[in-house]
């Protein structure tokens, strides 16, 4: 098992969207909704329950879809997909909610919860939705994860262009 120190760096990312509040809450909490646009660029994910209530479970694949993102995946000696078994910790509709995952399929990692804060109000005709993501167990995977989540946004971004 690894020793190494967790990365205490969160990261915030911002964005305001033209659309309307239930729809983007609706990327979060519906399996139609999250399935269109979770996943990094060359990846998407296959939702297999979502309860989005307090103490609900969010379960689905993330698969690596492209064949660069197949190659990516088997050199950094990584399985296609993995599966991911998230809760809903917080839930008030139509403005916040705090998704804890589990992360237990890094090799050589002991599992460890990750958090995901979103925080959606609306500024006039538009949804600003604030992502807070909670450190990961190092440094090297902390910087993943801000470029993962940041590529999946640019498919809410073309899709609210």
């Amino acid at each position: 098992m690894s020793t190494q120190a967790r990365s205490e760096a969160k990261v915030v990312v911002e964005r305001t969207y033209r659309a309307s509040l239930e729809d983007v809450w609706d990327l979060w909490t519906t399996k139609e909704g999250f399935e269109s646009w979770w996943g990094p660029q060359g990846f998407r994910a296959a939702i297999h329950e979502i309860d989005a209530r307090v103490g609900g479970t969010l379960r689905y694949d993330m698969i690596a879809d492209t064949p660069e993102m197949i190659a990516a995946m088997k050199k950094m000696g990584q399985p296609p997909s993995h599966g991911v078994t998230s809760r809903f910790s917080e839930f008030q509709p139509h403005s916040r909610l705090l998704l804890t995952n589990v992360i237990d399929f890094i090799q050589g990692v002991a599992p460890y919860e990750s958090h995901v804060l979103v925080e959606l109000s609306e500024v006039g005709d538009k949804v600003r939705m604030v992502v807070t993501l909670s450190g990961m167990h190092n440094d090297q995977f902390a910087q993943m994860q801000k470029e993962g989540f940041t590529s999946q946004l640019t498919k809410l971004d073309k899709r609210f262009e």
